[in-house]
C-alpha cells in the first residue's frame, strides 16, 4: 500500500512495475517535471477485451427479425394487408366532416301558398334522386357543382348505366353492345348528353378509351 504522503507520480511508477498490474495497465507518459500527462491514444490489446468481458459480433438485420429466414404470410395476414390497402384507397375526405348545407335559393321570390314553400321530405336521399328524369339529373350535375346534390345526381346517373367521360365532360350511355372491346378501349354506338345544346344525341363508331372513364366509387 502507498503512504498518504506519496505523490501521484510515484504511485503510478509503482503500479507499472508491480507484477499484478504490469500486464494490463498501459504506460502513462510523463512530462519533464515528472507529472503524468494526458495520453494522446491508448493502445488496444487482446488483454483489454479479456478485462471488459464483452464480445462483439455482427449479424444481418434480417436475421435479427426472422432468425429462421423469411416466413410466408398466412391467410389471415394476407386478409389484413388487403383490408389495409382497401382502407388506404378509400380515405376520408375533408368534406366528410362538414355539415350538410341547406338549400338557399339564388333568386328568392314570393310564391302562392299552393306551391311548395319548403323542400320535400327526404329530398337529399338517393331514392328520391332515382325518381327524377335524366334531364333533371343532368341539370343538377352541371349547375350545382361541388354540392351534395351533384354527387347524388352523378350516383343516380351511374345507376342508370350512364358513364362520365372526363375529356369531353359529357355523359355517355351504350346504345347497343360494343362492336369491339379491348383492354384499353371499346368502340360502338353511344348516346351522349350534349350540355351545350341541352339534348341527347347519338354517335356511331365512337371509341371510348378507358383512361378517360371516371370510375370513382360513389357508394
Amino acid at each position: 500500500p502507498h503512504s498518504p504522503g506519496s505523490s501521484l507520480a510515484q504511485q503510478l511508477r509503482n503500479s507499472e512495475t508491480s507484477p499484478a498490474f504490469g500486464s494490463i495497465l498501459p504506460s502513462v507518459p510523463m512530462d519533464a517535471t515528472g507529472t503524468p500527462g494526458r495520453p494522446s491514444s491508448l493502445p488496444v490489446s487482446a488483454s483489454d477485451s479479456r478485462v471488459s468481458g464483452v464480445s462483439e459480433i455482427r449479424i444481418q438485420p434480417l436475421l435479427g427479425v426472422a432468425p429462421l429466414g423469411p416466413v410466408p404470410f398466412t391467410k389471415e395476414r394476407m386478409h389484413q394487408l388487403a383490408t389495409l390497402e382497401a382502407a388506404y384507397t378509400h380515405t376520408p375526405l375533408a368534406t366528410d366532416s362538414e355539415r350538410t348545407r341547406t338549400t338557399v335559393p339564388k333568386n328568392p321570390c314570393n310564391t302562392p301558398s299552393y306551391h311548395h314553400q319548403h323542400p320535400p321530405v327526404s329530398c337529399d336521399t338517393i331514392e328520391y334522386y332515382q325518381r327524377l328524369s335524366p334531364e333533371t339529373l343532368f341539370f343538377i350535375f352541371y349547375y350545382h357543382e361541388g354540392t351534395k346534390a351533384q354527387w347524388l345526381a352523378a350516383r343516380s346517373l351511374k345507376k342508370q348505366s350512364w358513364r362520365f367521360h372526363i375529356k369531353h365532360m359529357m355523359w355517355f350511355q351504350r346504345h347497343e353492345e360494343p362492336k369491339l372491346i379491348t383492354d384499353e378501349y371499346e368502340q360502338g354506338t353511344y348516346i351522349y348528353f350534349d350540355y351545350e345544346k341541352w339534348q341527347q344525341r347519338m354517335k356511331e363508331g365512337f371509341i371510348f378509351e378507358y383512361k378517360y372513364l371516371e370510375d370513382k366509387d360513389l357508394t
